[in-house]
């Protein structure tokens, strides 16, 4: 995605629809199974002591709740005055991987149980408060001293702790940053899985902090040279280059001709005989001999072809 607004310290920042589709994909993954009426309600009626929630987001303190419920978005919890849910990524000793009933069993297993949390998210106004206790790991008072330091620009260092598919969440010590499926690669990320795993260590750029939402925006390609400033220099048209197939589509074949930088082999441009289709031609990760057709950087559109004769 080209980015065209910046940031004081000239680092491209996210644009403000990016960013909100980064919100709306993460709530919804996050508590899609959760009735929002029924809960908003439940939470006005029981999470009466709002002025406790914020004071407990806003010295990021820890506090202990009980396991009352759960759905496959993760726990619902209450106790003190306080009811909220804490979703599964945010949780700790469950396979971050698991789905079905693999994951309904792991969840099940913590009602009644009593878990150390801090609040990541207090909105009064639409009666939500969101608990981690991947948080409360790093104790009271670290969230408010990591954001006080983190700025855009800035590279630091952290673990993978959940892939989604929209993105990959990164723990900065006590804080979740997320990747963006848009952010890990200069080239095409068909899922996220593909560049990074749960537990890697990674080293990663900050885009953008909002804390009052508990949110941090990450980027991983932006630490890596950008092929595509270069791409219109190096692969001129009719140059004939070696290329990896990526993946095949039922329009024609994706082609990786270095990392970061992927074309389109439409099927106009394949050599097929009758009644040949593009699987018959080609396979995924096999290597062939491509013609660079054209190449829009600004766009970060290549288009290439197999048939090599037709200049």
């Amino acid at each position: 995605m080209v980015m065209d607004h910046e940031v004081e310290n000239g680092l491209p920042a996210p644009d403000e629809d990016w960013w909100a589709s980064i919100l709306a994909e993460e709530e919804r993954y996050l508590i899609e199974h959760v009735s929002r009426p029924a809960y908003r309600e439940r939470a006005l009626e029981e999470c009466l002591n709002w002025e406790r929630a914020r004071m407990l987001f806003q010295r990021d303190e820890v506090v202990a709740l009980q396991v009352v419920a759960y759905n496959q978005g993760g726990l619902l919890v209450r106790g003190d005055g306080l009811r909220g849910f804490v979703p599964f990524s945010h949780l700790l000793n469950v396979d971050a991987t698991a789905d079905g009933r693999r994951r309904e069993k792991m969840l099940a297993a913590y009602v009644g149980k009593t878990l150390r949390l801090k609040v990541i998210e207090c909105v009064p106004e639409e009666g939500r408060v969101v608990f981690s206790e991947r948080a409360a790991q790093a104790g009271a008072g670290r969230r408010t001293k990591l954001f006080a330091t983190l700025q855009a620009g800035q590279c630091v260092e952290g673990v993978v702790t959940n892939v989604t598919d929209f993105g990959a969440f990164v723990d900065l010590g006590g804080v979740e940053g997320l990747i963006h499926i848009s952010e890990l690669s200069w080239g095409r990320v068909v899922h996220p899985s593909q560049i990074v795993k749960i537990g890697d260590r990674v080293r990663v750029q900050v885009l953008d902090v909002s804390p009052e939402r508990c949110r941090i925006a990450l980027s991983l390609k932006r630490l890596q040279e950008n092929p595509w400033e270069t791409a219109e220099s190096v692969y001129r048209v009719n140059r004939i280059v070696p290329a990896v197939i990526t993946a095949i589509v039922s329009y024609g074949a994706f082609a990786r001709l270095e990392n970061g930088l992927e074309g389109l082999i439409h099927v106009s441009e394949m050599p097929l005989a009758p009644g040949e289709t593009v699987r018959d031609l080609v396979k995924e990760g096999q290597t062939v001999q491509v013609r660079v057709l054209h190449v829009d950087a600004a766009r970060q559109r290549l288009g290439l072809s197999l048939r090599l004769d037709e200049v």
